[in-house]
């Protein structure tokens, strides 16, 4: 926590004590219960937990917190202080987007959950697309940044929040769910680089390479290679 400026990742990311116990506290709490293989609810019957779950549930919930903005922030710095020391200064650096399926076929309260079609199973399913962004020096990769992508038209989406102040980062990330794929990696690819996340290219399946993402991709400094191009590339 302390190597990587976890803290001071929160502090930016709008994550900061209003009252009661300190941020990084709770984080700390969360990140112990992976490594526990325990639920919220089962590690507070123990009473070995100095706050409340509602504590828990408030910093979880919260509309102010940009938790793109931390994961970007936190992943850079691991990036710049436990890796690029480690590899040569000739290794290309690369950005990685790719979706995957997030399936939640049991919820009935999840905003915005709608219907995806699996293409791997070729059948329909209540979930998300899982866009997400990496980084990799051909050796090793890093999870930077992710969106759920819900779906645009209201017809098919279920649980559309109402009350949510528009100033907010939840709302910023509520549309950004009901954006495009395309538009939502350049948003992805714009907190990278802000982040000063060091990468030459882009790498992407065939399906995003529209002029119009390659040409944005190009404007923001990286190079944009589809998997298109990956196959002739290798096939010359």
């Amino acid at each position: 926590m302390k190597r990587f400026e976890v803290s001071s990742a929160l502090k930016s990311s709008n994550a900061v004590k209003i009252k009661g116990f300190a941020v990084i506290e709770i984080f700390q709490y969360l990140f112990m219960l992976v490594f526990a293989h325990r639920s919220i609810y089962m590690d507070m019957k123990r009473d070995t937990v100095p706050f409340a779950k509602d504590t828990v549930y408030r910093f979880l919930n919260s509309a102010r917190i940009n938790w793109l903005k931390f994961t970007t922030r936190l992943s850079a710095k691991i990036i710049e202080e436990a890796i690029e020391p480690l590899t040569s200064e000739q290794r290309k650096n690369v950005l990685i987007i790719d979706d995957s399926v997030f399936e939640r076929n049991r919820s009935k309260k999840v905003e915005l959950l709608t219907k995806v079609f699996d293409h791997a199973k070729r059948k329909y399913f209540y979930g998300f697309r899982m866009l997400t962004l990496g980084w990799s020096d051909g050796n090793t990769f890093m999870p930077v940044n992710s969106v759920l992508l819900s779906s645009e038209n209201d017809n098919t989406v279920m649980n559309i929040p109402e009350e949510i102040d528009k100033r907010s980062n939840a709302y910023k990330r509520r549309n950004l769910s009901r954006s495009k794929a395309t538009d939502a990696m350049i948003t992805l690819i714009k907190e990278a680089k802000a982040a000063c996340i060091k990468a030459s290219y882009v790498l992407f399946d065939s399906w995003f390479a529209s002029p119009d993402s390659i040409c944005k991709i190009r404007n923001l400094g990286y190079e944009a290679i589809p998997d298109t191009l990956k196959i002739k590339l290798k096939a010359a």
